[in-house]
């Protein structure tokens, strides 16, 4: 009798080992992703959507409207308003509304948060005895003995810990305010189309990072009323950051 009688498992055929290491690395590449919570705010007035045509301004103070900056922000907002079907209006047209742009970080803020971590603890193995052969006697028969013996120490999972830390997070925001594009009358300012307002908070102050995320998000909500602040997610290997980030 050989290995494979003795142990059916031996001879069932493995997965291929090409077959194992795609299954392996596309289980990584999925874990891997990060998620982003991002708070979305957005108010629309009725037709919204038949405003289509866009001048873009700056409403950043602290970016000039000629720096490398802002135009990278702005190339990414026009990408995002692509995808709803929008688009800058030419030098000589008129745009049907004026689209103000303003992102930032906030100032940083303090956050208590509540981490929750395993806890393992390990186990002493088990004590048992064995009947082991010491040797033969003078007629080359086996002698055996009995001696005691400890099985290794195993590990288990006890539960949670958790626990209070003290983190620093900043909010990075993007706002656009689109307005319509007529003159002020009698002081008041033109009636706003929509506006939308994306705000992500983190550890992170990287904008320039956080930009194409906070537009991505966007896309979704552009012209739309969200009938207050909600919450969303999403994830960094997304399509619609990938498309944003591609550009124009």
């Amino acid at each position: 009798m050989n290995d494979a009688d003795q142990n059916p498992a031996l001879s069932r055929p493995g997965p291929a080992p090409v077959a194992c290491l795609a299954l392996v690395f596309s289980l990584l590449a999925a874990g891997c992703a990060t998620t982003y919570e991002l708070k979305v705010d957005a108010i629309a007035k009725p037709k919204a959507e038949n405003a289509i045509s866009y001048e873009i301004r700056n409403k950043n103070p602290l970016v000039a409207d000629d720096s490398l900056r802002y135009r990278e922000a702005a190339n990414l907002v026009k990408t995002g308003l692509s995808g709803r079907g929008l688009y800058e209006a030419p030098a000589n047209g008129k745009a049907d509304m004026v689209i103000d742009l303003d992102y930032g970080v906030g100032q940083p803020q303090l956050r208590r948060e509540t981490v929750s971590e395993p806890v393992y603890i390990t186990l002493p193995g088990q004590i048992r005895t064995e009947r082991v052969q010491v040797g033969t006697d003078s007629q080359g028969r086996p002698v055996y003995q009995t001696v005691t013996v400890q099985d290794p120490p195993t590990t288990e999972f006890a539960g949670f810990r958790e626990y209070i830390v003290t983190v620093v997070v900043y909010e990075k925001y993007l706002r656009l305010t689109a307005r319509e594009n007529k003159e002020a009358a009698e002081g008041q300012p033109p009636v706003e189309v929509w506006t939308l307002d994306i705000t992500s908070e983190g550890e992170s102050k990287d904008i320039r990072k956080h930009l194409p995320i906070l537009v991505a998000a966007s896309i979704d909500f552009v012209g739309k009323d969200t009938q207050g602040q909600k919450t969303i997610r999403i994830k960094d290997n997304a399509s619609d950051i990938a498309f944003v980030k591609k550009g124009m």
